[in-house]
């Protein structure tokens, strides 16, 4: 974990303030990006249902959910993969475009394929090829892989390794792709992973940057923000930027000294730093899903276990908060703070010549965080457009005015 930190700040700073600065000379458009533009701006939404009905409603025409790997050890293709061709097709009937994000590196692994060996790689290449060929008519485009640069995603490759991964996918899917789009993205600036595939992006019809601005980490974020960190992208790769993922947590609240000492006891705690030497008592009673992922993001480390739970997103995760810094001013993590989220922020990245494009996450709340397993933990569960039910909130309102908008904008553009 700390490596990945570092490595974000070094390059962050090496790349970001130069090419933010960059942008504000250079043509903000190409005949690179205005293709994807002339076609309408790419409006989506991450891991949705099959309501077909609400999102057609709300002016989404995109979807995008992960591709399982396609082969079965035994041979042929994998049950999981046929159920996702199944679910392609039912979106592509409908008038959708799926996004595809291809297996990440530890599915290759489990699957006994090292990437870092040149056996590995040349069943990556195989991989992808069949993924382009296989799916044309199914999906609209392809991301390849997800946030290379997080630990979740990454390990066991280091970003060099990653970088090489996305690369050598990008290469062999590009001439094959027909009409489809290629490219990949970054969770963050993550400057060095896009300074590593300089060399690839000849194969990339996009790239791609999530943004989660005054969700995690403990601190603020502005709209602003969201601008920048887009024509930083812009000027660093000349390539049209696709906002793969983004979004707004409308629930959560910052818990007081007294919620949060009542927790720690608990767990049988007087003070956090009572966890250095409880550890492994406090980690078997912690929830399964949170166990999985302290070790995943500590290498099975337990010396690292109490940096990450106490000094990293996860604090948000232990305490089942929304810290008081951790929004962006104006916007509070409720229903309505959502919505005046995406009220504000989509016409703002439409009137960017160079964007292609928008990811909203996502589609549905949650009945439990992803991470940690606690139903109620804000992070993971209260970014949907409809709420567990199915129903419609306020963000969706929202959503469905700002896109509602841009078709209008694109078709009469297209007159």
């Amino acid at each position: 974990m700390e490596e990945f930190v570092a490595t974000q700040i070094k390059y962050g700073l090496k790349y970001v303030p130069a090419n933010l600065l960059k942008s504000y000379v250079i043509p903000q458009s190409s005949a690179e990006t205005r293709a994807p533009r002339s076609r309408g701006f790419l409006r989506g939404v991450c891991h949705p249902n099959e309501d077909y009905m609400l999102l057609r409603e709300a002016d989404i025409r995109w979807v995008r959910f992960d591709v399982p790997f396609p082969f079965a050890p035994e041979g042929g293709e994998s049950r999981d993969y046929i159920a996702f061709k199944e679910r392609c097709r039912g979106y592509a009937a409908r008038g959708f475009s799926v996004m595809a994000v291809t297996p990440f590196p530890n599915a290759f692994f489990t699957h006994g394929i090292d990437p870092r060996t040149p056996e590995g790689e040349a069943r990556v290449r195989e991989v992808a090829a069949f993924l382009v060929r296989d799916l044309q008519g199914l999906v609209g485009g392809f991301q390849i892989s997800n946030e290379m640069g997080l630990p979740k995603y990454t390990l066991p490759l280091t970003l060099d390794e990653a970088a090489r991964f996305v690369g050598v996918q990008a290469e062999t899917m590009y001439p094959l792709r027909k009409n489809l789009l290629i490219g990949y993205n970054s969770g963050g600036p993550e400057a060095k992973l896009h300074a590593l595939l300089r060399p690839y992006h000849r194969y990339c019809d996009y790239v791609g940057i999530d943004v989660y601005l005054g969700c995690f980490a403990g601190v603020p974020g502005t709209m602003g923000m969201f601008e920048g960190l887009l024509r930083y992208l812009w000027a660093m790769t000349g390539k049209p930027v696709l906002l793969q993922e983004f979004g707004y947590i409308g629930g959560g609240a910052p818990k007081t000294r007294a919620q949060k000492q009542a927790l720690l006891r608990f767990y049988g705690l007087e003070r956090e730093e009572d966890a250095k030497s409880a550890m492994e008592g406090l980690m078997a009673k912690l929830p399964g899903n949170f166990q999985h992922s302290l070790r995943f993001d500590g290498k099975n480390d337990p010396a690292r276990y109490y940096d990450l739970l106490f000094h990293s997103d996860y604090r948000q995760h232990f305490y089942k908060e929304m810290p008081r810094l951790t929004r962006i001013p104006g916007f509070s993590h409720t229903p309505e703070g959502q919505a005046k989220f995406y009220n504000e922020l989509i016409p703002r990245l439409y009137r960017l010549p160079f964007v292609a494009g928008a990811m909203i996450y996502c589609w549905s709340d949650a009945e439990a965080c992803g991470y940690c397993g606690q139903p109620d933990c804000p992070v993971e569960t209260r970014w949907g457009l409809v709420d567990c039910g199915g129903r419609p909130k306020p963000s969706y309102f929202a959503v469905q005015k700002q896109f509602g908008r841009i078709r209008f904008l694109d078709d009469a553009g297209k007159r």
